[in-house]
């Protein structure tokens, strides 16, 4: 037991894990939040504004029974609903672009409270993960791959930094602390995914219809969850594809916190990358696939991304890799989104970087 503790304190402070995961949450949910808002520009003041069924002064009653807050509510003006819409839409766009992420990321969390406590009985439900999510993000070194603040870091390599007129004990503990909130931050991530859909699963498995095969059939016949009618009718003709993908979707739900540690989750996972496809275009609530399907890349290891992003320059045109930044560097110290690199990616001998060794 003493052996697999210190191994776990030594997994939790040794270097940040799942740098390039982060990255994909924080560029997938800045791009889905920045989407979500454009797309509902339109309706706006209908959801949101001052002229909104669910007035200013009705969010501030339940605020008094529920203990949210919104900046939305600050002023009736409209002129003032108008800037902090724009200024979340600049928000969400500096978050997809990781600049100055540590920061920013705290802005994106109050952007994404705000919005959904200022009228949460009027959008689909579907920006509960993407809250939780933006919550948990700011905990994370999600800036330290694909952003502008890596960039950035990478061509100040030549420049001093801040970080080395602090103490050596002072710059080793802001390092181990930026670690260890990082690694916690994305395990109460992996966490609150395997627990949203153990929990969907052993709910399912309670009622009949889930039982009997005929759970589907009813939710394809909802009005509300109709966008496209034609569509949901054919699907429903399909009598034992629909019973199968019934039976299926509970299995997946139910095993999937056991599978995570081996390859089977690689299956798992494109099987509910098809599964929230299929929900998104049958029973039109793009959000909610869109944040599950962003949550579950933090389960991808980094090589996979690694590789993902090698084969995109390469298709791109671009043959240079991206190397991280050694820790103790100059640039990594500085970095907004919190330390440089993982401890260890400098060889002993005074190396090149290795751009493998960093990867979890």
């Amino acid at each position: 037991m003493m052996g697999a503790a210190r191994h776990a304190w030594a997994l939790l402070t040794e270097r940040p894990l799942s740098l390039y995961a982060v990255s994909v949450l924080r560029i997938g949910y800045g791009l889905l939040y920045l989407v979500f808002l454009l797309r509902e520009f339109p309706h706006r003041d209908d959801i949101w504004g001052p002229g909104s069924p669910w007035t200013p002064d009705l969010a501030r009653q339940l605020f008094d029974q529920t203990g949210w807050v919104s900046v939305l509510t600050l002023s009736d003006s409209r002129l003032y609903f108008e800037l902090c819409y724009a200024g979340a839409l600049v928000v969400s766009v500096l978050f997809l672009l990781g600049w100055r992420t540590r920061a920013v990321s705290v802005l994106f969390a109050v952007v994404v409270a705000s919005f959904h406590a200022r009228s949460i009985f009027m959008t689909d439900g579907g920006d509960n993960l993407v809250l939780l999510m933006a919550l948990y993000l700011v905990l994370t070194a999600s800036g330290r791959r694909w952003s502008l603040d890596a960039r950035r870091a990478r061509r100040a390599a030549a420049r001093r930094r801040r970080m080395l007129s602090l103490p050596p004990r002072l710059a080793e503990g802001r390092e181990f602390l930026v670690t260890a909130v990082h690694n916690c931050g994305l395990l109460v991530i992996g966490v609150q995914v395997c627990f949203l859909y153990g929990a969907a699963g052993l709910y399912k498995v309670q009622g009949g219809t889930w039982g009997a095969g005929t759970a589907l059939h009813y939710v394809l016949n909802l009005d509300l969850f109709q966008p496209w009618p034609a569509l949901s009718q054919w699907a429903d003709g399909q009598v034992l594809a629909v019973a199968v993908v019934g039976y299926l979707t509970v299995l997946l739900q139910v095993a999937f916190p056991f599978v995570l540690f081996g390859r089977l989750k690689y299956p798992v996972l494109t099987m509910l990358l098809g599964m929230h496809i299929g929900i998104a275009v049958l029973m039109g609530l793009p959000l909610f696939s869109g944040a599950m399907i962003i949550a579950d890349a933090v389960f991808l290891p980094d090589r996979f991304w690694a590789a993902a992003g090698g084969l995109v320059r390469r298709v791109l045109g671009r043959t240079e890799e991206a190397q991280p930044v050694p820790a103790g560097t100059p640039e990594a110290s500085d970095e907004p989104d919190g330390a440089g690199a993982p401890r260890g990616a400098v060889p002993k001998q005074g190396g090149p970087v290795s751009p493998v060794r960093d990867r979890p």
